[in-house]
């Protein structure tokens, strides 16, 4: 049976820290249940009093945020901006750095300024997405893996620097050897990197399957028509800054795309944000994306307790 996403934790006192420490063993347990918790009605107090709340439920400090794919500006310490993609843009629902060897396990979403309209991040629960999967494309999948192929060249997508946190290009390639990504030096500062990945994967406390890659949402096919257009009129397909295949290099035909598309669409929920709101989300069991939206925005994102799974 389908579970409430997200499950809502309305305030009944003014310190949510101290909630968190009184009930973390219930907390979690719902998070591993529902996949994400919702905070309402707490006064957070903006982003230093959001931090507290990522330590107290997660047990550590949140997480630098490594092999970047989007733009995002620090705020303080690891806490950092959601996506800076421009405001009439939507960003698909994914699962955070599933391209990656190793993933953070959970976010935390904080609402210091709602948006005036839409805006919010939509849901969607990745065992569900999975059972919405045809038999015939996962099997394909299971078969072949999927790929993820980066390039990282100005004035397109984020420099090298940026997304590996260095300018040194001798940590770069250390970096890659060591996460089972491919490199190519193709110029000075035009770098291709390709990794191979696992489509599904298990939940590490409940054993759920789950639907956990970038492959949809990394597909040039996802981006918003005008920006696929602009690029495609000036990279060719293999330069684009990332774009999915199968493990084996093959294409992912147009149909399965559309497919997977619309399994992560017909699985879709959404709330609007208040002022205050944390969102925590099991990064494993839930999928979450971007509205487009007007107005001032602005919600800060930490994450926290690495995960890398065994096989």
């Amino acid at each position: 049976m389908a579970q409430a996403l997200p499950f809502v934790v309305e305030a009944e006192g003014p310190d949510l820290t101290k909630l968190i420490e009184h009930d973390r063993p219930r907390l979690r347990g719902l998070l591993r249940e529902h996949g994400a918790i919702l905070f309402r009605g707490f006064p957070i107090g903006g982003v230093d009093g959001f931090q507290p709340v990522v330590e107290a439920l997660s047990g550590e400090p949140p997480l630098e945020y490594a092999e970047r794919s989007s733009p995002r500006s620090a705020i303080k310490g690891n806490v950092y901006t959601s996506t800076d993609y421009p405001p009439d843009e939507e960003i698909f629902l994914h699962n955070e750095s599933s391209y990656q060897l190793s993933w953070p396990r959970f976010l935390y979403f904080c609402c210091v300024r709602p948006p005036e309209t839409q805006g919010a991040t939509p849901l969607a629960d990745s065992r569900l997405i999975l059972r919405s999967v045809d038999p015939a494309v996962r099997e394909e999948f299971d078969r072949r893996g999927w790929m993820v192929v980066r390039n990282f060249q100005a004035p397109f997508g984020i420099p090298w620097q940026q997304a590996f946190n260095t300018d040194d290009r001798s940590a770069v390639e250390e970096y890659c050897r060591d996460h089972g990504i491919e490199y190519e030096w193709r110029g000075d500062d035009h770098l291709r990197t390709r990794a191979v990945r696992k489509t599904t994967h298990r939940h590490p406390e409940t054993g759920a399957e789950v639907w956990f890659n970038h492959a949809t949402f990394f597909h040039h096919t996802t981006l918003p028509t005008d920006v696929r257009e602009g690029l495609l009129a000036v990279l060719d397909v293999e330069d684009l800054p990332t774009n999915t295949y199968f493990g084996d290099g093959g294409a992912i035909p147009p149909a399965t795309l559309d497919h997977l598309r619309s399994c992560y669409r017909s699985n879709t929920v959404r709330f609007d944000w208040r002022q205050d709101d944390i969102l925590v989300i099991d990064n494993m069991l839930t999928a979450h994306a971007r509205e487009p939206y007007t107005g001032p925005r602005r919600i800060a994102v930490a994450m926290a307790e690495p995960y890398e799974p065994s096989v």
